[in-house]
């Protein structure tokens, strides 16, 4: 089951430039956690694909396994494992997030404090 669970995220990464698993939606996200990784990317406008782990249990352990990272929200860009809100939120504040992006080619939203 977990070669089946990797196959599928790893298409997940592969086919967006932006994941963000998260608890729930960027509607209406499940943990403040969460919420703050959204925040985040909105703040940046940049588009991102979200997936919800409480909808499936097996991505819900997964992405875990996968990662080798014990908590979410998790965050790709371009398929690399960047981390949860903790460190996309230093990484914001410092301008490491916004310089990924660029290295990345991904359009943001530059005109931001």
């Amino acid at each position: 089951m977990q070669n089946v669970t990797f196959e599928r995220i790893q298409k997940d990464i592969s086919e967006s430039d932006i994941v963000l698993y998260m608890k729930g939606s960027a509607a209406f996200p499940q943990c403040s956690f969460s919420a703050l990784a959204v925040q985040i990317l909105s703040q940046l406008g940049v588009l991102f694909k979200e997936i919800n782990i409480l909808e499936e249990k097996e991505i819900r352990q997964g992405i875990k396994d996968f990662s080798n990272w014990p908590t979410v929200p998790q965050l790709y860009i371009k398929g690399e494992f960047i981390g949860g809100s903790d460190i996309m939120h230093e990484m914001y504040v410092s301008g490491d997030l916004q310089q990924l992006l660029d290295n990345k080619n991904i359009t943001y939203n530059k005109n931001i404090a």
